[in-house]
């Protein structure tokens, strides 16, 4: 599915993490014109930096695994809510793209994204009604779940006021879990209730997400019942799109759900969509462990090679050294996530030193003994050793765990080349 409407926002000079924008209107893929350099302090710190050549290898990575399974790939955008990364999914050959919300919808669209997966309930009029917009459009395509006889009411009523056709998964869940049916008999009068719009409502297929389960087995077993349930649906004629959707997957255990939906995808009975958003930058912390854990027990992954690599960090200047072994270092909370982790020194650049033309960052390694050990608002603590080669105006390159809560902080970000040189703006709709 290649776009090509996206609507060509321009860079907003008033935004953190940027350089000098010029009076005129510059094109956020047109960036490079202004020749900015992150290492010749041609950018305000702190910034967040994805790096384009490792953003291309997760791209091409994750579709080559998907298309090895014979499934498809929607990945999650609430990840980045970049409408340019989204294209770059799409233009790799991802099949759509999952959101979470009606807004988030909303933003791709505008972005040029033609078929989205809202992998969650659409609820309240106004939600609704920011779709049923969407839908006017006969080339967008939009699945949202149901998974209550009251959710699936609201949505017949409104969307036959409004004479619009609205495709729907019916989503499982499991006992202590988040959304989704727990049951049989309510997954019955889900179905009939469903079954009583038939101008309105199409049942297109179903849905999990297993994400929330912390075992393998417990995964496999809820991927196997979720199977179950859509060949008995099919069998009984009961889905409106054929073949009807099988959709499952976040960013830890896709493999498992690619394994176990395979064979349905390549007899072509359903459409297998997976839903991985995180690997498009990739982390070093839960990210990591996980993939590691699918490198680990997954052959096709093994077979593949390499792996997923970390594509973005957060640049900041080391404000001050006030007492030994503490840096103060000019990023905080407002710029970087810290549920998952503490952002992790990775590389270290001195522009008094060094510059861009005859150098790149010195690579920080574990045994340095950098840590960060606090964060505040605009502010991170840093702990150094005795004797660290580190003066204020040094600029530190960090590592992050879960990039979802790093992106949202963030209104632009740089794309930026293996010299550092910035090629794009990256605006994110949060």
């Amino acid at each position: 599915m290649k776009v090509t409407n996206y609507h060509g926002a321009t860079i907003d000079p008033y935004g953190k993490g940027l350089g000098n924008v010029p009076g005129t209107t510059i094109q956020l893929a047109d960036a490079a014109r202004l020749e900015w350099n992150l290492l010749d302090e041609d950018v305000s710190l702190p910034a967040a930096v994805l790096y384009a050549d490792r953003v291309e290898h997760n791209l091409k990575w994750m579709q080559e695994f998907v298309t090895r399974y014979g499934v498809k790939l929607a990945p999650h955008g609430k990840t980045t809510m970049a409408p340019q990364l989204f294209r770059r999914q799409l233009d790799t050959g991802a099949w759509g793209i999952t959101l979470a919300t009606a807004h988030q919808t909303r933003a791709a669209y505008r972005g040029g994204v033609r078929r989205v997966l809202m992998a969650n309930q659409l609820v309240g009029r106004r939600n609704m009604m920011m779709i049923a917009e969407l839908l006017s459009d006969p080339e967008f395509e939009f699945f949202c779940l149901v998974d209550s006889v009251d959710g699936v009411e609201q949505l017949g009523q409104f969307f036959g006021s409004v004479r619009r056709k609205l495709q729907v998964l019916l989503e499982l869940g499991v006992p202590r879990g988040r959304t989704g049916v727990r049951d049989a008999q309510t997954r019955r009068a889900v179905l009939d209730a469903i079954a009583r719009y038939p101008d309105t409502l199409q049942l297109a297929g179903v849905e999990i997400y297993e994400g929330i389960l912390k075992e393998e087995s417990e995964v496999r077993t809820f991927l196997r019942d979720a199977l179950n349930v859509a060949d008995e649906l099919t069998a009984a004629g009961r889905f409106a799109r054929t073949p009807a959707l099988l959709s499952g997957a976040g960013s830890a255990w896709y493999d498992v759900v690619a394994e176990e939906f395979a064979a349905a995808a390549r007899a072509g009975r359903i459409d297998v969509v997976l839903r991985p958003g995180c690997y498009v930058s990739h982390d070093v912390g839960v990210y990591r462990k996980a993939q590691n854990d699918i490198l680990t027990r997954n052959p096709v992954a093994k077979e593949m090679g390499g792996a997923l690599l970390p594509a973005l960090q957060l640049w900041a200047y080391v404000q001050s050294i006030p007492e030994p072994g503490r840096a103060i270092v000019g990023f905080g909370k407002r710029d970087a996530a810290f549920d998952a982790g503490y952002p992790e020194p990775s590389r270290h650049f001195r522009p008094s030193r060094d510059r861009a033309a005859d150098a790149l960052p010195r690579e920080v390694k574990p045994e340095e003994g950098w840590e960060v050990f606090g964060m505040m608002d605009q502010h991170a603590y840093l702990q150094i050793p005795a004797g660290a080669d580190l003066k204020v105006g040094d600029m530190i390159g960090f590592d992050i765990s879960h990039p979802c809560l790093t992106f949202d902080k963030w209104r632009q970000l740089l794309m930026v080349d293996p010299s550092y040189r910035v090629t794009e703006v990256i605006e994110t709709y949060f």
